[in-house]
């Protein structure tokens, strides 16, 4: 392909744009230049169409694209020249418009004459080599070409459509950095490193990933390394796998245009070398969904190498490096939501700037929401900017155009996967935007909602963040099989959430699989009010407001609801009383947001709750638990998290193995009025694992510990004041845990320790009081323990055990320092 095949295109749009500005100037000019947007707007999509194509032209048809592109140069100076002659210069503004009317001639006879008929003929020699993206132009051709005439008008509005496909590269920002920057990343792992054939762009459904791989496909350095040798395929959901790899395989070898009608003319993976070995290529695989399908579509060929856009990860096997989008910056939001809302990069004088940048807050920094909300608000009066405001703080659609453009193109990361996914997915709106979420909370609301045990419901929690629709944030020390899953959390973009809103609304309201407050209120929604006479049929039910009392709840019934949270912010909140009427609850959790803990009225419907499984407190005054107020006789997890404790945990009055005889995890974390556990905790034989974290004042455990015959798990975090463990510990004959990290008064371990002969991890990082072991000799009767992570001070001691414990991995735990949890 010929070095002008490229700049005609360039010209073209830039002569386009320079078109538009006349039209809207130039009294005298504004027929032809109308005339020319007309005419220069057909010949765009062809241009596109035969500069991206990859095929070699004939002679002929080349040397009419050069005359073409210079003419086309010579409109562009002409352009400049009007836009800049005095409008009083009557004299030479009559000589400028008598040479438009003369290039409008130029273009008319070109596009009239040979043009049409060389296009057509070149459509259907390079079809195999882009049949998909030829199958729209031969429509395009047929009906522009046929029925085009130099001053029909209306075609502006279409250019202006055209020229928004460029909106992002012409603002100058991609992906959170600027576009040269960004550019760069990609381009080091596409030209500067010889040893990748498979590199990627990952980033988030809309952040601008395509945009991005078009402009390095016009990158000269890139062309030029590549010796203008890209071919730009769009894979999608359902591909044509065969037809691909017939178009890469012909595209590599230069026989693109030989129509290969089936995939037998591909040479397998070992033959692909001595077939492809050539000029460098470039292959940019663009919306690929399928680890399965990218592996089909890449060729191990020394000089090739391919360019794969997703919104998903791949394993690195696959794919060697990615450059990852990130979101926009505050500035660059607002400089790509002012060019699509007001055509330029800040707020007008007269709009409303509080009301702009409340918009483009709800926005969340991505490229695709910034650009379609800005372009639906366009020239709208400020009442509508008002409306479209609060719609999106209700998560829903502020027109048609945000429904379709936004949501739906977001849909398509959801409707590709399997059902049980989308509906975990679809849950993620239950929970309050802008915070974070505990998994621990996820993955017990997925447990009793969707019928699946907690393995599966991890492995659904990293397939979500592989398909970009959620963020796992995670403590650095965490990780292996026995960590606490509270020592992660998920965030999700606001747009996500509001999609699986969107996606969740059912139109009748009693009929919703999810009966969800898209955002704190004051109230309940009143559409809920005014269908309380019917049963809400709803399996999981969110609410989010601040103080509650007994008068402001409706009388509801939920026969359906397995999951209820209730999320708030207040010193006191009244239980809802419709939750006598969850016969089928089995999860609950109460979330409080406020900066102190709050009081819970009307305890005594937990009384009802005979099938409450899973119960999470968060920020409140846990009130005192006795067999008459909290008979949950099936829970399996209580979780007490930033609680108060003490009064629940009387010992005088809290018989544990009585009101929780099917216990089988207790998490208390960050309750610092909890001093002593209830001795009554020894009689739980359910128990399989404990976790205390951050419970700074507790100082010891109960003598009896070791009754707890089935704990699998003793997690002890940062329980500042614990200076000794309880000899019993050695009869934990089924532990297979222990973590005693940062317990920085603990003073040694106990010798009765080597009687633990289940265990299999040992986590005693920042342990400082800790310095010597029990002996060897002891130690050694640990004979399931396969990884101990330590302070360097006893990873020596550790070590001589290793001597005879082939099989123990001891690991030196780095000094790790964090201020996260300020921003909590």
């Amino acid at each position: 392909m010929a070095f002008n095949d490229f700049f005609a295109g360039e010209i073209a749009m830039e002569l386009l744009k320079q078109l538009i500005a006349i039209s809207r100037k130039s009294c005298l000019c504004k027929s032809s230049a109308d005339n020319l947007i007309s005419s220069i707007q057909v010949l765009l999509p062809i241009i596109d169409e035969i500069k991206y194509s990859g095929v070699e032209l004939p002679a002929l048809r080349q040397s009419q694209l050069d005359r073409f592109s210079e003419t086309l140069r010579g409109g562009l100076e002409l352009a400049r020249k009007v836009l800049a002659s005095s409008r009083w210069n009557v004299y030479k503004n009559l000589q400028l418009a008598r040479k438009m009317e003369k290039l409008e001639k130029q273009v008319e006879r070109f596009v009239s004459g040979p043009m049409q008929a060389h296009l057509l003929a070149d459509v259907h020699h390079m079809r195999f080599e882009t049949a998909e993206r030829f199958d729209r132009l031969e429509g395009r051709l047929e009906q522009r070409l046929s029925s085009m005439k130099i001053g029909a008008g209306g075609w502006l509005e279409e250019a202006a459509k055209r020229m928004e496909v460029e909106d992002e590269a012409s603002v100058g920002i991609v992906g959170g950095v600027g576009l040269d920057l960004a550019k760069n990343n990609v381009k080091k792992l596409v030209i500067g490193r010889d040893d990748l054939n498979v590199v990627g762009i990952w980033g988030i459904g809309g952040s601008g990933k395509t945009t991005l791989a078009n402009e390095i496909c016009r990158d000269n350095q890139v062309r030029s390394y590549f010796n203008n040798r890209i071919l730009f395929l769009t894979v999608s959901q359902s591909p044509d796998l065969a037809q691909l790899r017939e178009k890469i395989w012909g595209f590599i070898t230069g026989n693109e245009a030989m129509g290969y009608s089936n995939n037998s003319f591909v040479p397998p993976g070992k033959l692909q070398c001595e077939w492809g070995t050539g000029s460098r290529t470039l292959v940019v695989l663009d919306d690929v969904w399928s680890s399965s399908v990218l592996e089909q579509l890449i060729f191990k060929i020394p000089s090739y190498k391919t360019l794969v856009v997703s919104r998903f990860k791949f394993p690195t096997k696959v794919v060697g490096e990615v450059y990852q989008v990130q979101l926009l910056r505050d500035d660059e939001s607002m400089s790509l939501f002012c060019h699509s809302a007001f055509g330029q990069k800040s707020i007008p004088p007269t709009a409303n700037e509080t009301l702009v940048k409340q918009i483009v807050n709800e926005c969340k920094g991505l490229p695709l929401a910034l650009k379609v909300i800005g372009a639906s608000l366009r020239d709208q009066p400020e009442m509508y900017w008002v409306s479209a405001k609060k719609r999106l703080t209700r998560g829903e659609p502020i027109c048609e155009s945000h429904e379709n453009k936004l949501l739906e193109r977001m849909a398509l990361s959801v409707d590709y996967l399997n059902k049980k996914v989308k509906e975990c997915f679809l849950d993620l709106g239950s929970f309050p935007e802008d915070k974070k979420i505990p998994l621990d909370v996820l993955i017990n609301m997925w447990v009793e909602s969707h019928g699946i045990d907690e393995e599966d419901a991890f492995a659904i929690l990293v397939e979500l963040s592989d398909k970009n629709l959620l963020t796992l944030v995670k403590d650095a020390r965490s990780g292996d099989a026995y960590s606490s899953y509270h020592e992660i959390y998920v965030t999700q973009h606001d747009v996500l959430r509001d999609l699986a809103l969107h996606l969740s609304n059912h139109p009748d309201v009693n009929e919703r699989k999810r009966l969800l407050m898209p955002r704190r209120d004051t109230e309940l929604p009143r559409d809920w009010g005014r269908n309380t006479d019917r049963p809400f049929n709803a399996q999981i039910v969110s609410v989010h407001t601040g103080e509650m009392r007994e008068m402001d709840w409706y009388r509801m019934e939920f026969p359906k609801a397995e999951v209820l949270i209730l999320n708030f912010a207040s010193n006191e909140y009244f239980l809802p009383p419709f939750m006598d009427d969850m016969p089928k609850l089995r999860a609950l959790i109460i979330i409080n947001y406020n900066t102190t803990e709050a009081t819970l009225l009307n305890f005594s419907v937990f009384t009802n709750l005979t099938n409450l499984r899973s119960l999470w407190l968060e920020k409140v005054l846990v009130p005192e638990l006795s067999n008459t107020t909290a008979p949950l006789r099936n829970l399996r997890k209580l979780s007490t998290v930033l609680c108060k404790v003490n009064n629940s945990f009387n010992p005088s009055v809290l018989d544990l193995p009585q009101i929780f005889p099917r216990l089988t995890e207790l998490v208390i974390d960050h309750c610092d009025d909890l001093v002593k556990l209830p001795v009554s905790i020894c009689k739980v034989n359910s128990l399989q694992s404990l976790s205390i974290t951050n419970c700074h004042r507790l100082s010891e455990l109960p003598a009896g510990f070791g009754l707890l015959k089935e704990l699998q798990i003793l997690r002890l975090y940062a329980c500042l004041e614990l200076k000794v463990l309880p000899p019993s510990i050695g009869e934990l004959i089924g532990l297979k845990y222990l973590g005693i990290s940062q317990c920085v008064n603990l003073r040694s371990l106990p010798r009765e320790i080597g009687r633990l002969a289940s265990l299999e991890i040992i986590d005693m990082r920042e342990c400082p009081q800790i310095v010597n072991l029990p002996s060897p000799v002891i130690l050694l009767n640990l004979k399931s323990l396969r990884r101990v992570i330590c302070d360097d001070e006893v990873s020596g001691d550790w070590k001589n055990v290793k001597r005879g414990m082939r099989h123990l991995h001891v690991q030196v735990a780095e000094k790790w320092y964090s201020l996260d949890w300020l921003h909590d």
